[in-house]
């Protein structure tokens, strides 16, 4: 199975996407058995792309021995049922070759995660993104971000030199600038949501034409995932109301009490569920004991998954 930069786009445009953690052992070591389980059991919930080793997925964690075994096991795992897309990001020759590494392993497309530390200016993201992209034949979907914030006129330049360039994913969250860039590319890109627990923000996002995102919680709770998403693509706001209020507002309240709980409340909503993927890597921490019986206790309202 294999999608051009085009379908990829219209992939990524149908339906729910989201990013599986990355398994580890007790010592930390990639766990490649559990990953294969994980990603058989989320098979089959319908998420339409998965992204492997992205933010989620602890991308900045892994080694770069690491990461080509990871992006197979996912692409071997899924192969005929679901696109997989690979987080790669660093300094520009560093993404180059974690994005040709999962060109080579099978995967559909990358996710250009932000470069690190510097701030940039709007010629060298241009430069960066179209560096990237020449070096690789598939989809490339650049992810507005911490240090990597690109404006609408540098959107143009390289929607025009670079035409397997085809999606933008958000994770700023900032209305008027999203609006400018709908206004200035049009269908041009696919439209991702992207910031953490992307559900509470996923109707504003619509009405944006952003009308698909990517969700964590659907690493432990993919049933309750699907609702949403399905109430949001249906404009159920009563589904959406109710979900918000007895869910994801008090999941947000855990999530936000240390930094980088956006990745540790999901695995530990794997363990509580029965489907765990063992601890996250420094410098992220993983969830306190009073916290995980908090989430455990909230998870347990929204019946079987």
């Amino acid at each position: 199975m294999s999608f051009s930069p085009q379908e990829l786009k219209s992939i990524m445009g149908s339906g729910l996407l989201s990013f599986p953690v990355t398994d580890f052992t007790a010592n930390g070591d990639f766990d490649k058995a559990s990953y294969v389980k994980r990603l058989e059991w989320l098979g089959p919930y319908g998420a339409t792309a998965l992204f492997a080793a992205g933010g989620t997925g602890e991308f900045f964690s892994l080694s770069p021995e690491e990461y080509p075994d990871v992006i197979k096991t996912a692409v071997d795992t899924c192969r005929g049922t679901v696109p997989i897309i690979a987080g790669a990001g660093g300094s520009t020759r560093q993404t180059i070759q974690y994005a040709q590494a999962a060109e080579k392993a099978g995967a559909h497309g990358i996710l250009l995660m932000p470069h690190y530390l510097t701030e940039a200016s709007q010629e060298g993201l241009y430069q960066h993104v179209k560096a990237i992209c020449d070096s690789v034949k598939f989809g490339v979907i650049i992810y507005n971000r911490a240090q990597a914030k690109y404006q609408p006129a540098t959107l143009k330049r390289l929607a025009d030199a670079c035409p397997n360039l085809v999606g933008f994913k958000d994770g700023v969250g900032d209305i008027e600038f999203m609006v400018s860039v709908y206004q200035a590319m049009g269908d041009r890109f696919s439209y991702l949501g992207g910031l953490p627990t992307a559900e509470v923000y996923a109707a504003a996002y619509k009405a944006l034409g952003t009308p698909v995102y990517s969700s964590a919680v659907f690493n432990f709770i993919p049933k309750t995932a699907i609702e949403f998403y399905e109430a949001v693509r249906t404009d159920d706001l009563a589904t959406q109301h109710r979900l918000l209020k007895n869910f994801f507002m008090p999941y947000l309240d855990i999530r936000n009490k240390a930094p980088g709980y956006a990745v540790s409340i999901v695995k530990a909503g794997c363990t509580i569920v029965g489907h765990g993927a063992g601890p996250v890597r420094p410098p992220l921490s993983d969830l306190k004991p009073a916290e995980f019986e908090e989430l455990k206790a909230l998870i347990e309202t929204l019946g079987p998954q």
